[in-house]
């Protein structure tokens, strides 16, 4: 797989190797639910996208079930054949949607996974979130069930709390391994695994942290403070959550700009920079992209690195939002 040569950090204890910014391909999705929140996306596009996020050295992208039910994955196998890359090199991610099945449909829906997604293997396979009819216990003995099969590489979760990671983590270190990663939101905009002890367990445990939404919608580009007639042409679902956060972080905004002139970059590379440095190695983050632009741009944010002063800035300027 060609592309920019970037350091790259663990995903957990697992010895796999990540870029510290991957590629969420949510904006895959298509269909209704896809819609309340991107514009459609067809293949061409898509391998563009993808293209786009190989040659800023990217290395690994995020996807799940729920995504169109198979569209987002099929979408991306589609995009990773037609830029040539072979069936070992990308670190594929993706997650079992849990909402009304319990643990045994794990086993049964990761056929579809592998379909979706060949030529290319799960290495990273997620509990989308806590909310299936079993316990986390049950999850992880049937994801170990999957590792011991050689279906997948590594476990992950989504969304879970403090007591529910370590309670996946004990489960999995009883079969002999490691809890990876748990997916969380987090941004600038919305620092809350701060205070919920998330964070904290990840260190302890070193178990990384996968942040979604890191550009909070894309709120953090600054795009929309600085022409707020966007929102009227933003897809509903979006709208929503940009409304409720313009006002607060209208300083915060301003406050990355600066920065941003400062070296050069935009001010969403500036806000997705803070994510992957400030914390050590323990925070990757997984922006979407809807166009080509914004697949180059993620990959951009890992060709610099903030000064300690201006991180401090940015998180005492971003403190509200823990």
């Amino acid at each position: 797989m060609e592309g920019k040569k970037i350091k790259k950090v663990e995903l957990g204890k697992t010895g796999i190797m990540v870029t510290p910014v991957g590629l969420g391909v949510m904006q895959f999705s298509g269909g209704r639910m896809g819609k309340m929140m991107f514009e459609d996306i067809d293949q061409q596009k898509m391998n563009l996208i993808v293209k786009a996020a190989l040659d800023g050295g990217i290395n690994w992208f995020d996807t799940a079930e729920i995504y169109g039910r198979g569209r987002s994955e099929r979408g991306l196998s589609n995009a990773l054949q037609e830029a040539g890359v072979r069936e070992d090199d990308p670190i594929i991610a993706t997650k079992w949607f849990p909402i009304m099945r319990n643990s045994t449909n794990i086993e049964i829906s990761i056929n579809d996974r592998i379909k979706y997604l060949y030529p290319y293997p799960v290495t990273l396979y997620q509990i989308h979130n806590p909310m299936s009819f079993s316990s986390p216990e049950s999850e992880m003995n049937a994801m170990a069930d999957l590792v011991g099969k050689g279906l997948i590489k590594s476990v992950g979760v989504s969304n879970f709390s403090a007591s529910y990671m370590r309670r996946a983590h004990r489960t999995l270190q009883e079969r002999g391994l490691v809890l990876a990663s748990n997916q969380v939101q987090y941004s600038l905009v919305n620092r809350k695994i701060e205070s919920s002890g998330v964070l904290e367990t990840a260190r302890e445990l070193g178990i990384t942290i996968i942040s979604w939404s890191p550009i909070g919608s894309g709120l953090l580009s600054g795009k929309f403070h600085n022409d707020p007639g966007l929102l009227s042409r933003t897809p509903m679902g979006r709208r929503f959550i940009l409304k409720r956060k313009m006002a607060d972080s209208a300083e915060l905004i301003k406050i990355l700009e600066d920065i941003a002139s400062k070296y050069d970059v935009t001010t969403a590379q500036v806000a997705l920079n803070w994510l992957i440095n400030f914390h050590g190695n323990t925070v990757v983050a997984i922006p979407g992209a809807s166009n080509i632009h914004h697949a180059s741009e993620a990959a951009g944010a890992m060709g610099f690195k903030l000064a300690d002063d201006d991180m401090k800035i940015i998180e005492e300027a971003s403190r509200m939002f823990i």
